[in-house]
């Protein structure tokens, strides 16, 4: 039979005992020093015995304390490894952990997530966002969303999109944004988080692919994450380039506007990457079908709604 042991004042006194004190066993225990002394004396009463010896500075246990407070430490230790180890193991189990880019975390993949938790109740998503500028570790995350080439070495590299350029901004600019030359009245937002060298998709990249002359000199305003450039442009600060599945959300719900039609295929696309080890996963292979079914979903580009269109 388990005798109904008071677990409060053991672990009280075992605090007590390692620090050889009241005060800094109340710090650790976030309760007050005379929460923890009466704890302690109450163990006492308890068992019948006088389990330390109280000094000023310090204090320590006796014999009987000193075996009591051993028993506590192994016993609780050896508890709170196991309950960590079952934690863990329901987490490995249960959780998928996704790395990618804030931007397209925060305008692609978390409007859509809401899909997949209702359809697989038995696992939860854990997003890290990175500025994918290292290489993806497979130590820290099950699959990666990479933006780029997709030379990811030693992974399997999956293409999982690719996307159009386009620029775009909020409704209220359309009377005054009909044409690449009404550009210059404008503010040109830029995210600065791409690090692609030539094959970044840039304002120029996009003028260059479409035969068009940018208007010089330009107004610029940099954003360092791609969400907050999509962001000021439906705030109406200014034009942004738009990367298609970044903003696909934004112009069907009407909150951004292609004000002017010319669009080009950008040179980078989105990637699934992932440690090879994970190819026989079942949670894994859910969320890769369930991803790929919500790119098939996704809705074409609207029509410009400058002029002529």
């Amino acid at each position: 039979m388990i005798v109904n042991l008071p677990y409060s004042a053991l672990r009280a006194f075992e605090a007590v005992v390692r620090h050889s004190g009241f005060s800094p066993a109340a710090a650790e225990l976030g309760v007050s020093q005379s929460a923890v002394s009466q704890h302690v004396r109450a163990l006492e009463e308890w068992l019948g015995r006088d389990l330390l010896v109280r000094g000023a500075r310090s204090s320590r246990p006796t014999r009987e304390g000193e075996l009591l407070a051993l028993a506590i430490s192994e016993g609780l230790g050896r508890i709170s490894d196991v309950c960590t180890q079952l934690r863990d193991k329901t987490r490995t189990d249960r959780t998928i952990v996704i790395s990618c880019l804030p931007g397209f975390a925060f305008n692609w993949l978390f409007p859509r997530l809401l899909n997949f938790d209702l359809a697989h109740p038995d696992l939860s998503i854990s997003i890290a966002t990175d500025t994918g500028q290292y290489p993806f570790s497979g130590a820290d995350a099950d699959i990666g969303i990479r933006y780029g080439l997709g030379d990811y070495p030693g992974y399997q590299v999956d293409l999982l999109m690719t996307e159009q350029l386009f620029p775009v901004c909020a409704p209220s600019l359309i009377p005054i944004l009909r044409g690449v030359e009404d550009l210059a009245q404008h503010t040109m937002l830029v995210d600065e988080n791409l690090h692609h060298g030539p094959a970044s998709p840039t304002w120029d990249f996009w003028a260059r692919q479409c035969g068009l002359t940018l208007p010089w000199p330009l107004r610029t305003r940099r954003f360092g994450q791609s969400n907050l450039v999509v962001q000021a442009a439906i705030e109406g600060l200014g034009v942004a380039l738009g990367r298609e599945p970044l903003v696909i959300d934004t112009l069907c719900d009407g909150r951004l506007v292609r004000p002017i039609p010319e669009l080009t295929q950008s040179p980078l696309s989105y990637w699934l990457v992932r440690p090879h080890e994970t190819k026989d996963s079942p949670k894994v292979g859910e969320f890769l079908n369930w991803i790929r079914a919500e790119v098939e979903a996704q809705p074409d580009i609207p029509p410009s709604a400058g002029a002529g269109n």
